[in-house]
């Protein structure tokens, strides 16, 4: 089973970006479907963004990320990043990597939590003026 390290979180002003970072060891990232999930105070996990392997390289995000948002495989690092643009105070909380070995399996959404059975340790993300 991989194992999944998130870094690149911290306190960003409204408006600013993050670039998040997720590496694994284990096994190699380009078969598996990898994910990002983010949890806020009081809120449910809900899933921000997903990219399948690289053999459908398919990218999906949430309705309230698109356009801001973008997902990416680095291919020879064996991570997934998620670059944050125009970052909003609801979207402080701790954010989650994921990944599911998957092959080919095409998404056409973002999958549930429950789907993925490799996860992160969380990285916290603060949007504050």
């Amino acid at each position: 089973q991989v194992q999944l390290v998130e870094s690149g979180g911290g306190l960003v002003q409204p408006g600013g970006s993050l670039r998040l970072s997720c590496t694994a060891s284990g096994s190699i990232l380009d078969d598996h479907i990898v994910g990002w999930f983010r949890q806020a105070p009081g809120k449910e996990r809900e899933g921000v963004a997903c990219i399948s392997s690289v053999n459908t390289h398919t990218v999906v995000y949430a309705d309230s990320v698109k356009g801001r948002f973008t997902i990416s495989r680095d291919r020879a690092k064996n991570t997934v990043d998620l670059q944050m643009n125009s970052l909003k105070p609801e979207e402080t909380g701790i954010y989650y990597c994921v990944a599911e070995k998957a092959g080919n399996r095409v998404i056409v959404g973002i999958p549930e939590s429950t789907a993925f059975h490799s996860w992160g340790q969380g990285i916290q993300v603060t949007v504050s003026s």
